[in-house]
């Protein structure tokens, strides 16, 4: 059977999962009463809940005598290291790109990383029943994109089809008729080259994805470069640098069949396959024939940008809602995660307890923390912090530099300029983007970022839309002014007091509700001034037997402010911390001890001086 290879390259929410969904039903991968699920692709908890992909999954569906297999990859730039290595298992990419919205930031990042290697795109110009869109002004976007990245002219004569993943319909023009999906599957069979691979020759291929299976242990997937896999068949395993790792046998091989995979007893060169039976390759090293000495080349993966620290969690109240709270625990997961995930970057601190987790931002190291705990594992967290670099020519400082784009109402953009510009932002681009909207481009260093969606999300009254890509390093920008305000901390253990924290509310606003356990150096609120404020929420009514006439007031507390995972990491400051349960999400200092806080203060006045 003749093969197809096609990774669909989107901005987060332009319709990609959708598309794919729609691409198994009108192939016949799903029977005619079976049940399925919207974002089928989407099988994480995770994925559903944010409505976000997360990691790169294969299908495979089946159009006429063709067996195209498709690469879902994800839509944000955080998890862009899920995006660069499955590029080498491709022949060609779709570039879906909203009718309304155009190219965005992660369409620029994969699709200059498929453009280098030489893939030729489908442009797919989706959302295209949108009362805002703006199809041929976007097709003349896409075109410019390719152009400023650098495409060579079979890469700029790409061809075009209008569509709505949602209606489930493809055509060649606007005016054409609207049906089905079928132009966009015979443009893929014309267009997309079959795989160059070998087929006579001995086995080798790279993996590309890893995963662990209850019953199957490491599941490795990737493309055949060369010869034939049969089920049982000797192999080897090199690192990149042509090292040999180890020596095993297929145990098991698995073909992508829909959205299922299927045990196969052979697979042929150019197929996408997923093997088990290796105990130690990861990603990135080519299984190959034992006759084989030489590695297949993997695509290098850009280095991390944003670092925090994950530690043991030693508050007075660790142990109560977790089953993993060691330090060997921690380390086993972690190095396990780094393992499959190519963009991660762990390193042991002098801390023993403590280990320096480095990733691309701020979602994808919270995507880790939040599958941990729900793992059972208990976890202190630190602020995030960039990874700077020197110049190897001038010496000079170097920190990451993100390229963020922002579509705002009108009204609301002075605000959003004014707010990034105090962050050291640059203004590159200022334009209208139709809907009463303005679309800025500023350059803003990546220290710059943390924290100010959610600031984001109240200036702009929840109307913003903000995306945002790793640009690139550039020279340091200076100091950035942090959290104007100080926080509130408790200075006792115990249950908190709803009659205290009434008397509270007037310091500033509360973080935890009545009943709640606190413990000394907790933080329980954002008190009103610059200022740190000890206070006691545990100090409950004195009683009397003295009746008076007057009636006891009836205690009404204002909700507290509850955040998110996310947004607890943006808040903190660097001497404090985020605790992480399976049940809580605490705020604390990291020196429970206020005469611990103020030795620590003392001696870095002093070094200071």
């Amino acid at each position: 059977m003749q093969l197809r290879n096609i990774a669909i390259i989107a901005h987060v929410d332009h319709g990609k999962t959708t598309l794919v969904d729609q691409l198994l039903r009108q192939s016949g991968s799903f029977r005619a009463n079976q049940q399925v699920m919207e974002r089928v692709m989407d099988s994480n908890d995770l994925e559903r809940e944010r409505g976000i992909t997360i990691l790169a999954k294969c299908t495979s569906v089946q159009w006429k005598d063709v067996r195209i297999n498709i690469v879902d990859t994800p839509g944000h730039a955080d998890f862009g290291g899920e995006v660069e290595r499955i590029l080498s298992m491709v022949d060609g990419v779709v570039v879906l790109v909203d009718a309304a919205e155009g190219p965005l930031p992660q369409t620029k990042f994969v699709t200059g990383k498929a453009l280098k290697r030489g893939l030729r795109p489908i442009v797919l110009i989706n959302k295209c029943d949108r009362p805002d869109a703006e199809p041929h002004a976007v097709h003349d976007a896409v075109f410019d994109l390719f152009s400023a990245l650098g495409a060579d002219d079979a890469q700029l004569d790409f061809p075009t089809l209008f569509a709505s993943s949602k209606q489930g319909w493809a055509a060649e023009s606007l005016e054409a008729e609207r049906t089905d999906l079928s132009p966009l599957f015979d443009l893929v069979v014309r267009h997309v080259p079959s795989p160059t691979v070998d087929s006579d020759g001995p086995f080798a291929m790279l993996a590309t994805t890893l995963e662990y299976d209850n019953y199957l242990g490491r599941v490795l997937t990737g493309r055949i470069e060369s010869g034939k896999a049969q089920i049982n068949m000797a192999v080897k395993s090199l690192r990149p640098d042509g090292t040999q790792i180890e020596a095993g046998r297929l145990t098991k091989l698995l073909a992508f069949r829909g959205i299922e995979r299927v045990p196969v007893e052979s697979a042929e060169a150019g197929d996408i396959i997923a093997i088990a039976g290796l105990t130690d390759t990861t990603v990135a090293d080519t299984i190959a024939d034992p006759q084989i000495e030489a590695p297949l080349h993997a695509q290098p993966v850009d280095p991390p940008t944003l670092a925090m620290t994950f530690s043991v969690n030693n508050s007075p109240l660790a142990g109560r809602e977790g089953d993993k709270v060691t330090s060997r625990m921690i380390r086993a997961r972690l190095m396990r995660e780094s393992e499959g995930n190519v963009a991660f970057r762990i390193t042991e601190t002098g801390d023993k307890d403590a280990f320096e987790v480095a990733g691309r931002g701020e979602l994808q190291l919270g995507v880790l923390i939040e599958q941990m705990r729900r793992e059972g594992f208990e976890l202190s967290i630190s602020r995030p912090r960039v990874l700077y670099r020197t110049d190897p020519e001038t010496g000079e400082r170097q920190e990451p530099i993100e390229e963020v784009v922002i579509d705002v109402d009108e009204g609301f953009s002075g605000v959003v300029i004014d707010k990034l510009g105090q962050r050291r932002g640059e203004l590159v681009e200022m334009k209208p983007s139709g809907g009463a909207k303005t679309r800025l481009v500023l350059h803003v260093p990546s220290r710059g970022m943390i924290g100010y969606h959610g600031e984001f999300l109240t200036d702009t009254r929840g109307t913003g839309v903000m995306s945002r890509l790793f640009h690139g390093y550039g020279a340091y920008k200076g100091p950035i002014a942090g959290r104007r305000n100080g926080v509130l901390i408790s200075n006792s253990d115990g249950s908190s007091v709803a009659y205290a924290l009434w008397y509270l509310e007037e310091r500033g606003s509360m973080f935890i509700n009545p009943g709640e356990a606190v413990y000394e150096g907790m933080i329980i609120g954002e008190h009103t001034r610059s200022n740190d404020l000890e206070v006691n929420p545990l100090r409950s009514k004195q009683l009397t037997n003295i009746r008076t006439t007057s009636k006891d007031e009836a205690i009404r507390l204002t909700p507290p402010r509850s955040m998110s995972l996310e947004q607890a990491l943006a808040y903190i400051e660097e001497d404090e911390l985020v605790e992480v349960t399976p049940k809580s999400i605490r705020l604390r200092k990291a020196l429970l001890s206020p005469h611990d806080r103020k030795k620590a203060e003392r001696s870095s006045e002093q070094e200071a001086v």
